[in-house]
């Protein structure tokens, strides 16, 4: 346990980002699972929306690394392009 005013602080403050995190990676694995888990196209499309946004929000603030964002939003548009043609 710190016993510096500002380690305390620094610790507060870990805690509330940790749990704020998360929360968010929370919304982004279930905005995934709903693109995959979509049975039209067009809802297909819209979730993908969704997702997109989340994973691009998270992958500017560093909470996600970018290369993944862009792998993820990868697989997902190639899933929704497949309920496209078939």
């Amino acid at each position: 346990m710190p016993n510096i005013k500002s380690a305390k602080k620094r610790m507060h403050l870990s805690r509330q980002a940790a749990t704020k995190n998360r929360a968010v990676r929370s919304r982004i694995r279930t905005a995934v699972k709903k693109v995959r888990e979509a049975e039209g196209v067009e809802d297909a499309q819209a979730r993908l929306a969704e997702a997109v946004a989340l994973l691009d929000r998270a992958g500017r603030t560093r909470l996600v690394h970018p290369n993944r964002v862009a792998r993820v939003k990868s697989q997902l548009q190639l899933h929704v392009n497949g309920l496209k043609s078939g």
